[in-house]
């Protein structure tokens, strides 16, 4: 049975478009491929393995965001905030130094896929794991191997 990958519509449209990018670069990775084959002399010509190896890693990124778009699920809305859950947005402040930041709660897959203007947070990720189920005015500590992050939840919204 295969795991479901849960998306925002905004992270499963990222998803997509990144796989027309790859889809877009494996043709021209294809060409020049083609090129190099048909100019080469030499079959051990280190251009022409450079064009396998990149047209190959190329096709290998494109699997796997099939797979991640054919396990798909595109989750709902947050519950307007009241607790973190996938795709909310949290407005964080570190309790030490003050600092306020916002993320976007996020499966795995999608913290991968770059894009939008939110820093996103996977739910595998120490702090992922610890912001889920928060509420506003939840203080929390993050255990990192070098040190120790104590925040705050001053707000959550839905993207």
């Amino acid at each position: 049975m295969t795991r479901e990958v849960k998306l925002t519509k905004d992270g499963f449209e990222r998803v997509q478009k990144a796989l027309e990018a790859e889809q877009t670069r494996l043709l021209e990775a294809t060409r020049i491929l083609q090129e190099q084959m048909e100019s080469s002399d030499d079959y051990d010509d280190t251009g022409l393995e450079d064009a396998k190896r990149e047209k190959l890693a190329i096709e290998e990124r494109i699997d796997q965001l099939e797979e991640t778009l054919a396990r798909a699920v595109i989750i709902e809305a947050p519950d307007k905030g009241k607790t973190v859950t996938l795709g909310s947005v949290v407005q964080l402040k570190e309790e030490k130094t003050g600092k306020e930041m916002e993320v976007m709660l996020v499966s795995g897959a999608e913290a991968s896929i770059y894009g939008g203007n939110v820093r996103k947070v996977s739910d595998d990720s120490p702090l992922g794991k610890l912001l889920e189920g928060k509420k506003k005015g939840d203080v929390f500590v993050v255990d990192l191997d070098t040190r120790q992050l104590k925040y705050k939840v001053l707000s959550i919204a839905a993207k």
